[in-house]
């Protein structure tokens, strides 16, 4: 029987796996076909790939440093800020990396102790919990197995399997399709863009310049709808002085948004929730990693002096992240509202102007 398992190999679940591998005996799994070989290339989830300042902020403290070969062109200094239905625009100074998410992803999960077992391309399906642990069904290769483990981490995103088998009755925060495209380009914009446009979404849009491509995304309300306005989108963009050609590659995924902070849940008992299986995401801007890291961390924390209760201190030490949440919450209107964010955008406010030199 192992001490943890943990479902998910994403930045909360490889940076728990690392933090208490040293201590506890750890299985991690993944559906992807994940290794500790640098040289191996790890399937790239939806994700724009910029690493913010809390999250750099999160690396630095862990003493970890980022290597060269994780990151891509060009680095981006500035956001470009389009509110639609005010018609304004405005530069913001901000210190994004620009990496590719796979490799980031192959980074992690080559930190992690030789001492934790790594199980690719393996599927979660079920658990069942008893008084000594917890009973994993698992399938790999086609076939059907089991795994015995003390503690159960969920660290397998917004569609959390483990969240909706062992906790089905909790509620998890809104969730929105992100649908992403990658398009050839031969116009590379210095800046990431944020587009803020009610027609399409009442979250936001975004287009982000990597490799020689752009990257064309949108945060949508689910159903058969989110398509049509990502269509709709991409052909807004040129009114804007977008370019892209040929399509590269298009991909999806669930993202959720926690306005209310009570449907973020860290689970209970021997089961416990990490990273955006918790709903620990921002709320103003869908920027995920530093809450994974935090929360793999406060996990790693609440672990050290034992199993036994983990779960009160680990709520104990993630009531910053929760206030963090909230604060970022009462930071959205002033971004999605329509008439906040005209008068904060009229004003100027720390921004660099409506465009750059």
């Amino acid at each position: 029987m192992y001490d943890i398992a943990i479902i998910g190999a994403g930045p909360a679940g490889t940076t728990l796996a690392r933090l208490a591998g040293k201590k506890y005996k750890v299985l991690l799994i993944d559906k992807r076909d994940i290794s500790r070989s640098t040289g191996e290339n790890v399937e790239t989830k939806c994700c724009g790939g910029l690493l913010a300042p809390d999250a750099q902020k999160i690396l630095a403290k862990m003493g970890l440093g980022l290597p060269g070969d994780v990151l891509v062109g060009p680095q981006l200094f500035a956001v470009r800020a389009i509110d639609v239905p005010n018609r304004l625009e405005r530069c913001y100074q901000r210190s994004y990396l620009n990496m590719d998410r796979g490799k980031f992803d192959q980074w992690l999960v080559s930190l992690i102790p030789s001492d934790v077992d790594i199980l690719p391309r393996c599927f979660f399906r079920s658990l069942q919990q008893d008084p000594e642990g917890v009973t994993l069904h698992l399938a790999r290769n086609e076939k059907d197995f089991i795994e015995r483990a003390k503690i159960v981490v969920g660290a397998d995103g917004a569609f959390s399997l483990v969240r909706k088998a062992a906790f089905p009755r909790h509620r998890a925060p809104r969730a929105y399709v992100a649908i992403q495209e990658r398009f050839e380009t031969d116009r590379m914009p210095p800046y990431f863009t944020a587009l803020f446009d009610p027609e399409i979404t009442d979250f936001y849009s975004w287009i982000i310049p990597k490799n020689d491509s752009l990257i064309v995304g949108s945060a949508l309300a689910p159903g058969a709808s989110a398509s049509v306005k990502f269509e709709r989108f991409k052909q807004k963009l040129r009114r804007y002085g977008f370019e892209f050609g040929r399509s590269i590659e298009k991909s999806g995924a669930l993202l959720l948004r926690p306005l209310n902070v009570s449907r973020i849940y860290n689970g209970k008992n021997n089961i416990a929730l990490i990273g955006e299986a918790a709903g620990w995401i921002s709320p103003s801007s869908a920027e995920g990693i530093s809450y994974a890291f935090r929360s793999a961390v406060a996990l790693a924390e609440a672990l050290e002096t034992g199993p036994e209760d983990f779960p009160g201190r680990y709520a104990e030490k993630t009531k910053g992240l929760r206030m963090n949440i909230l604060l970022k919450g009462l930071k959205s209107p002033f971004l999605y509202g329509p008439l906040l964010r005209k008068l904060v955008m009229k004003s100027g406010i720390k921004s660099m102007g409506t465009g750059l030199i």
